[in-house]
This record gives structure tokens, C-alpha cells and sequence, in this order.
């Protein structure tokens, strides 16, 4: 691995690093939207159980993405700093940091099933169906996490084409396997919604083998020499003083699809399916803001390494622009065909009507949302991660949960999704405001000393 993206137009490196992660992101997202089709056909109870598990989901794989963010932000610094053994050493002890961490998570996650979903407002009626999926997705847990982590050591080189193949054959083979083990194609046994999961499990284990395979035999970047303690140990610090961080921001996520579950399951199932289907197209629109904050990581962190301060600075603000024109392009398709899109997945009208008043709503701030996204991975890469900190947590407990709550106390889900929608708008127009009065070049530069 060789620093690549510290000299050349910042436009255009950003557009190579992107386009690849779209396609990648894309794949991942129909990776979801496959799950959710195919279980849609097996009834609305099995897609409400289904949405049920969507925020539990998510929130592990945030920690995922936290040691990926960590990994990837410590690793490309090195790349720019020249230090070759710092990148295998970061790498190797990045991968066994998540071996410990997927172990500890894989048990609390089965001893809590029942009385998390519970919690979560999962009806008796679910819980059996739910028990059947995370069951089996708790156990595929290590084949989600350790090559979320590898993909993002071979992202801080610059190189996204690779990490977009490996989501691609992932997608691949999950669309094919969900219909065999959902509905027993082929002569194999009908599963239902235990299938899915089962595909899922298969399909990331073919990215296991593939993320490690390119690390080890094309990068050379997998160690097996016995290290010292203190140094593993300082390189899981310099791992998790930004994992650990990026993890809490992530959860914002999940954290607050989990609060619109809960809300949505007091209006019954057919509001949780419709929100279900909603969470899985929203993020499908969102994947070039997504694409975009993943690959702005690596773009920052080998030209900080590098102390290329003003090309930071100059990423930032083209993204920021980007983001805008994306959200506004997205609002108008949204507010346009909402109700066809839920159709698709399930022509039950109450499900439709709830799915089609959170694509009419919410995508209204969806580039405020983006520029949140860009600025969380930005400062991730600097090796500052409280910034993207402060800023989750404010807009949970300050804006999520309040608004969220009064406006389904005054207006029922409209009210909730409308919550939604300002939240992100007010936490977008505050990151830009704070960009607008901090984010100059001279204020990169006074800190690089402590970001280095």
C-alpha cells in the first residue's frame, strides 16, 4: 500500500474513490431490499418480525462499522506517513480486536433475544419468528464483522474497486440463495423467515474469505509473527480511541429506528411492515452520500498524514454541496412515486400508507443528513472523533427522542416522521454552520500537531 491520493485534483480523486463504493453500497442495499422482498411474500407478520430485527441489526453492525472507521482512519494516517510495518502491524491487530469483540457480542445477543424484542414492543405472535432469524444471525456474526474490518484496512489505500467487489459477489449470492432456503426452491426445504437469515450468514462468509485472502496474499498485510503485548495493546488503543467513538456515532441510526419501531408498533403491524420497508428504501437512496462519507475517510486521512491541509479542506466543501444536490434530487422522485415504491414490496393499504408517508416526509432532509455524514467520516480520519460525537448525541436526546414522542402524541406516525425530518435538518444546518465559521485551513493546520 503506497499514498495515492495526496497529489492530483481533489474533484476528481474524490469521483474515482466514489464511484466504486456506489456500486458497492448499491450492492449492500439490494442485499437488504432482496430480504425484505422475499420475506414480504411470506405474510405481514413474518415482514413486521423482520422489521423488528432491523434496528438490533443495525446496531451491531454499527459496532462493526466503528472498528472499520477506526481501522481505517489509523491505517491510512500511516500509509501517509510512509510507515509500512505500522500498516501490517494496524491491520493484523485490527482483524483479532474484532474476533474478541464479535465473541462477547455473540453472547449477550443470545441471551437477550426474548426480553430485547419484548422491549422493543415484538408481539407474542413475533417473537417465535424472530427467535428464528437472530438466532442464526447471531451465530454468522464473525463472517459480518471481521470482513467489514479487512475491506476497510484495503480502503484506506485508496482502493475501493476491491471492497465493491467483494459487496457485490455478497449481494450475489444472497439474492440467489433467499429464494431456495425462504421458499424451498430447488428440493431444498422451505425455512421461511429462518432462511433469510441463513443466506445472509453464507453470503458474508463468502466476503470473509475474499477480504482476507486479498489482505494477506496481494497486500501482504497480514503478520503471524508473535507480537509483543504493548504492542498490540497500542494498537488496539489507536484503533478504538476512534472506533469506539465512530461506534456511538453510528448508533444514532439504529438507536432511532428502534425508537420509530417501538412507536410504530402502538399503531399496530401494519405500521411497523409499512416503516420496515420505508428504513430499507431510505437507505437505498441514500447510497451516494454514503458512498461519498466512506470514501472521504481514506482521501482525509492520507493527505492529514501527509499534512495537506488545504486539500482537506477542499473535500469537505465539495461534499458538502454534493450532499444538497443529491437530498434535493431525492425529495422530488420520493414525493412523486412514494406510494408505488411501497406497493411493491406489499399491497396491503395500511401498509402502503404508512411506508409512503415516511418516503413523502423524511427524504426532505436527506442532504442535511448527508452533509452529517460527511462530517462524522471527516473527523473520524483526523483521529478527532468528539465532533461526530457531540453531534450524535445531541440530536438523539436533544431533537430524536423529544420531538419524536411529541409528535406522535399530537399527530400519530405523520407526526413521528415529520420529528424525524426536522431532527436531521436541524443537526445538517448545524454542522454546516459550524464548518462555515471553523472549517478553514488555518484551523486544520493549528491542530494537525495533536491530530498527527
Amino acid at each position: 500500500m503506497q499514498s495515492k491520493l495526496t497529489e492530483g485534483p481533489v474533484g476528481s480523486q474524490l469521483l474515482k474513490l466514489t464511484l466504486p463504493m456506489v456500486w458497492g453500497v448499491f450492492a449492500v442495499i439490494a442485499f437488504s431490499l432482496a430480504d425484505t422482498y422475499f420475506v414480504a411474500q411470506l405474510g405481514t407478520n413474518e415482514l413486521a418480525a423482520m422489521s423488528f430485527t432491523f434496528p438490533v441489526v443495525m446496531i451491531l453492525g454499527s459496532v462493526a462499522m466503528g472498528l472499520g472507521v477506526g481501522t481505517s482512519s489509523t491505517i491510512a494516517r500511516a500509509i501517509g506517513a510512509g510507515d509500512r510495518y505500522r500498516v501490517q502491524r494496524l491491520t493484523t491487530d485490527s482483524l483479532t480486536l474484532s474476533l474478541i469483540i464479535v465473541g462477547v457480542l455473540v453472547g449477550l445477543g443470545l441471551a437477550t433475544i426474548d426480553p430485547l424484542f419484548k422491549a422493543l414492543g415484538a408481539s407474542p405472535e413475533a417473537l417465535p419468528l424472530i427467535n428464528d432469524y437472530m438466532r442464526v444471525w447471531y451465530l454468522g456474526m464473525f463472517c459480518l464483522v471481521v470482513p467489514l474490518v479487512g475491506n476497510s484496512a484495503i480502503r484506506a489505500s485508496g482502493n475501493t474497486a476491491v471492497p465493491s467487489l467483494i459487496m457485490t459477489v455478497a449481494a450475489a449470492v444472497n439474492i440467489a440463495l433467499d429464494p431456495l432456503l425462504i421458499f424451498g426452491w430447488g428440493g431444498l426445504p422451505a425455512l421461511g423467515i429462518q432462511g433469510a437469515a441463513l443466506a445472509t450468514v453464507i453470503s458474508r462468509a463468502s466476503t470473509l474469505v475474499a477480504s482476507l485472502a486479498f489482505l494477506h496474499y496481494r497486500e501482504r498485510l497480514l503478520l503471524f509473527s508473535w507480537p509483543q503485548l504493548s504492542e498490540v495493546l497500542q494498537g488496539w488503543r489507536s484503533i478504538l480511541a476512534v472506533g469506539l467513538p465512530a461506534a456511538a456515532t453510528n448508533l444514532i441510526a439504529p438507536i432511532s429506528i428502534g425508537l420509530l419501531t417501538s412507536l410504530m408498533a402502538s399503531h399496530g403491524p401494519e405500521a411497523v411492515a409499512g416503516f420496515g420497508i420505508a428504513s430499507r428504501v431510505e437507505a437505498f437512496a441514500l447510497i451516494a452520500p454514503m458512498a461519498l462519507s466512506a470514501s472521504i475517510g481514506p482521501f482525509v486521512g492520507q493527505n492529514w498524514g501527509a499534512q495537506q491541509c488545504g486539500r482537506v479542506n477542499r473535500a469537505l466543501r465539495l461534499s458538502f454541496w454534493f450532499c444538497l444536490a443529491w437530498g434535493g434530487l431525492i425529495a422530488v422522485l420520493f414525493g412523486a412515486i412514494a406510494p408505488s415504491i411501497a406497493a411493491w414490496f406489499d399491497s396491503e393499504p395500511a401498509v402502503v400508507a404508512s411506508a409512503a408517508a415516511y418516503l413523502t416526509i423524511v427524504p426532505l432532509s436527506y442532504g442535511a443528513l448527508g452533509v452529517v455524514f460527511i462530517f462524522s467520516s471527516t473527523f473520524n480520519a483526523l483521529g478527532k472523533p468528539l465532533p461526530s460525537v457531540t453531534m450524535t448525541l445531541s440530536r438523539l436526546f436533544l431533537l430524536s427522542v423529544p420531538l419524536a414522542y411529541l409528535g406522535n402524541w399530537l399527530f400519530g406516525v405523520q407526526g413521528v416522521f415529520v420529528a424525524a425530518c426536522l431532527s436531521n435538518v436541524a443537526v445538517g444546518l448545524g454542522v454546516y454552520i459550524w464548518h462555515a465559521r471553523w472549517g478553514n485551513l488555518r484551523t486544520f493546520q493549528a491542530a494537525s500537531a495533536t491530530a498527527l
